[in-house]
């Protein structure tokens, strides 16, 4: 099963993640964690250029083609053969980030990116997706505050440093995403307590997986 997790800068997805792995890892189940960009090595040079503050005047269509270069080597050598082996992938970001930043962020053209997508990649979608939504100005002062206490000390800040009309639009754009894929995209709300959060990730998580739903107190 591939399931991803979305949401705007400082919505909580990294430690979700991070908690629901370990979950399903202690149901037994094999399960992989990777990202968006750089969930591989290649990628990882590619997400130095995405996400560099320097880069201020990369060009839209630039971004979108250097996204869609990392998501080819990344579903071709990690998701797949992951997927192939029968484990759980469980990925930070996927095609609905692009859709929602640079399509509804940066006006690009939604059916051009899925088309650019279905070429590149077959088309491939997530089982599930969870959407941790939460208002833009609180996810940016959690997003501000992760940042400054790391090492590289706003680095990786490009899109943080975006106007909040950006933002806004990038988070109008997931609930439209959400409202249009109801079957797949499971919003939930971020602006709650991390064990809360948790609790309802699991509790979807496992229901799609059908594996036991109690919840350690912590791990």
């Amino acid at each position: 099963m591939f399931i991803t997790f979305e949401g705007i800068e400082g919505s909580g997805k990294t430690t979700q993640i991070e908690r629901a792995a370990a979950h399903i890892r202690a149901s037994g189940r094999p399960c992989v964690v990777t990202r968006e960009p750089g969930g591989t090595e290649i990628g990882l040079k590619i997400r130095e250029i995405l996400l560099d503050r320097k880069h201020t005047g990369l060009d839209a269509d630039a971004e979108l083609m250097l996204y869609m270069a990392d998501r080819i080597q990344h579903v071709k050598t990690v998701i797949l053969p992951a997927l192939d082996r029968k484990k759980i992938v469980l990925c930070d970001r996927f095609l609905d980030a692009t859709l929602a930043y640079q399509g509804y962020g940066r006006g690009l053209d939604i059916s051009f990116i899925r088309k650019l997508h279905r070429t590149t990649v077959g088309g491939i979608e997530p089982d599930l997706t969870l959407l941790l939504d939460l208002p833009v100005e609180k996810g940016l002062g959690r997003a501000w505050e992760r940042i400054k206490k790391a090492e590289n000390a706003g680095g990786e800040s490009r899109f943080e440093e975006e106007s909040l009309v950006f933002h806004e639009r990038v988070r109008k754009g997931y609930l439209a995403l959400a409202r249009a894929n109801v079957g797949r995209i499971r919003v939930i709300d971020a602006a709650k307590d991390m064990e809360t959060i948790h609790r309802e990730v699991i509790q979807i998580v496992s229901a799609a997986l059908g594996v036991e739903k109690k919840v350690p107190a912590r791990f």
